[in-house]
């Protein structure tokens, strides 16, 4: 699990970024901060690995600031001020995100930290994934074929793959089955729910129905399964 923190003084901005966080699985929003000092005090007592930080603040930049941190902490740059951009990113932070931020952006953020510190190995072509997924489930090691698969649900730290011949319980991520999965043939509806496209019978905005299981679609997915189902 990443622990990221955000320093904002803008409290709306802080609302936005933690509800677009609380979308993603391998993101523990640890601390919310309005200035530097709550920023230090958080640190004292928490691990961060990545922070989301305003840069336009009034008692300090996050520029000055970002070049007094650790190198253990990665940055992502939050702002509303596009001209910031160069020298963010010569401080080599992970990205440079620019208000409003959407939910897609904010994901597509975070997957180039999680690359780029290792967590997430880039994906491979998928000519070149294998058809099945090898996973552990109850002390025995089960391989799942793809096509086998109906949907994907993650349920705290445990993780369900529904398939034709019924349900299989593993600890692997759903990150990580995601990354293995066809997007022409997959598709993430939910920070909890991955589907097979083929098998969807009916949708709305709102949720979509899988081999009569309705599946929830979050406000952070609807963007991209509204262009896999033309909504």
């Amino acid at each position: 699990m990443i622990h990221c923190a955000i320093l904002d003084d803008e409290p709306t901005a802080r609302q936005i970024l933690e509800i677009h966080l609380s979308e993603i699985d391998s993101m523990k929003l640890v601390g919310k901060c309005r200035n530097a000092i709550e920023l230090l005090n958080l640190m004292a007592k928490e691990r961060i690995d990545l922070l989301f930080l305003d840069i336009n603040m009034p008692d300090v930049s996050g520029i000055t600031l970002a070049k007094t941190l650790s190198k253990e902490v990665k940055v992502i740059f939050t702002t509303a001020h596009r001209e910031y951009a160069i020298e963010g990113f010569d401080l080599q932070v992970v990205d440079y995100l620019l208000k409003p931020i959407s939910a897609e952006r904010l994901r597509q953020a975070v997957e180039k930290y999680l690359k780029e510190s290792g967590v997430l190995a880039p994906s491979r072509p998928h000519s070149e994934t294998k058809g099945y997924l090898d996973v552990v489930s109850n002390r025995v090691n089960v391989r799942i074929n793809f096509d086998d698969i109906i949907y994907v649900e993650s349920m705290n730290d445990q993780l369900m793959v529904h398939t034709v011949n019924g349900p299989i319980i593993t600890r692997t991520s759903i990150t990580e089955v995601e990354s293995l999965l066809d997007p022409t043939v997959f598709l993430r509806t939910h920070r909890s729910f991955i589907v097979m496209k083929k098998l969807i019978s009916s949708f709305t905005k709102e949720h979509l129905v899988v081999k009569g299981v309705e599946v929830p679609i979050s406000r952070s997915y609807k963007v991209q399964v509204a262009n896999a189902l033309s909504l």
